[in-house]
């Protein structure tokens, strides 16, 4: 039996891989106008940087990590988000002795053991940024925009942005309690993952996708309303610089996330042109999470932006493949082939993409598999060409021909960059 791709897995082959290439530039380009700077971390980490960073009883680490022993007993994972990662690099590298805030953006697989369906793989990519070093309400405004201006720039439609505020350590303890008791009355009706969720962090039951938790749910209190005067004006000022920036948002109480680090600003972009996949990305501020991985205390934001749903919802908006090939070279007889051998690496080596026959194809052949290469002209070499020192080039477009110089690869490149190409 032949192998196969593992299970959540898939191979990305070149007819859709120029449009992940496509995507990551339109990313660069937009992030570096923001001025953040790429950010790249190992595919795997130290499994205790996500048990105290994302939450011992989250889903991921509860169900979802790939996770192994090193011959010296040490536990890794490999990574199931990007947060935490750059969160270490940060601390790790000392970067809070750089000017801050300090801006970054990443572009990694991440791997999750999820089950697999349209949208969602086991590793899949994901694009996402952080800002460390600032409790500006501004920046929250600046990374929730940095989002909506991308979905803008690939002409996506029919998304929502759904912000919150999940508070801070000093209020949410008034807040728990009242949710715990609201809570209680429920719990026979609630899944038994939210049956745990009650103990360790009861907000969470609120992020819940159950239909049946949903509808115990309706009446819950909600943390915007119990929030502190700090988190209170900083949700303010979140909105109102959101209102500055033109970037249209509706109010979502009941929008969490599933991370254990996540406190005041929350948010998501939503849509439902991807099916149940609906939440294209995710974010929201993690001041505390420096701090619990071992780091400097150190305010943060970012978000998570799958890349795949990303694609699903671009769609045919992307352009379309460019053909690449400039001049194939078809030749005829032994001595026509070396010439197309050494003119091809010549013609590379001056930026020309030139292709040439290497299955033995008849000249007839060769015209034909030209075309579906897209070449955009046709350079024909026999033993006659190459006595006379002239051959023909046809374009492929136009159909037309002329006669041009190929004593010298360097006479025909100039000829060549000199308009014969328009032939």
């Amino acid at each position: 039996m032949a192998i196969t791709a593992p299970k959540g897995t898939r191979d990305i082959l070149p007819e859709e891989s120029y449009k992940w290439v496509y995507l990551e530039e339109e990313i660069r380009c937009l992030c570096s106008l923001y001025r953040y700077e790429e950010i790249r971390t190992p595919m795997f980490e130290k499994t205790e940087l996500f048990v105290r960073g994302v939450g011992q009883e989250t889903d991921i680490v509860q169900k979802e990590m790939y996770t192994f022993e090193h011959r010296d007993k040490e536990s890794f994972s490999l990574k199931p988000e990007g947060t935490a990662a750059v969160v270490r690099a940060y601390g790790e590298n000392k970067l809070y002795t750089l000017p801050q805030p300090v801006k970054l953006y990443y572009l990694t697989p991440c791997f999750r053991a999820e089950r697999p369906q349209k949208g969602r793989y086991r590793q899949f990519h994901q694009f996402g940024i952080e800002v460390l070093g600032t409790k500006s309400a501004g920046i929250d405004a600046e990374v929730i925009a940095l989002a909506a201006r991308l979905f803008k720039q690939l002409k996506i439609e029919n998304i929502k942005l759904y912000i919150n505020s999940v508070g801070c350590g000093k209020c949410r303890e008034a807040y728990y309690h009242t949710l715990k008791t609201f809570l209680a009355t429920k719990l026979d009706v609630l899944c038994e993952d939210c049956q745990k969720r009650y103990e360790k962090n009861p907000m969470r039951v609120l992020d819940c996708k159950e239909e049946t938790c949903q509808a115990a749910l309706q009446e819950a209190p909600y943390m915007v309303d119990y929030l502190c005067e700090e988190c209170e004006e900083h949700f303010a000022e979140v909105k109102e610089n959101l209102q500055l920036m033109q970037v249209a948002y509706e109010i979502n109480p009941r929008i969490v996330r599933g991370l254990d680090y996540y406190e005041k600003t929350a948010f998501e972009f939503v849509t439902e042109d991807i099916g149940a996949q609906g939440t294209i990305c995710g974010g929201g501020r993690y001041d505390g999470l420096s701090e619990l991985i071992g780091g400097p205390k150190t305010p943060g934001i970012g978000f998570g932006m799958g890349l795949e749903r990303l694609l699903m919802l671009v769609g045919d908006k992307l352009p379309a493949k460019k053909a690449a090939l400039q001049i194939y070279i078809a030749s005829m007889g032994r001595q026509a082939e070396k010439k197309a051998q050494e003119m091809v690496e010549q013609l590379r080596a001056q930026g020309i993409c030139a292709e040439k026959d290497f299955m033995q194809r008849s000249l007839k052949s060769q015209m034909k598999y030209a075309d579906k290469l897209g070449a955009e002209n046709v350079l024909i070499l026999g033993d006659e060409e190459i006595n006379a020192g002239t051959a023909e080039i046809k374009n492929m477009q136009t159909g037309e021909q002329c006669r041009v110089s190929i004593k010298t690869t360097e006479q025909f490149v100039a000829d060549y960059k000199a308009g014969v190409k328009k032939a």
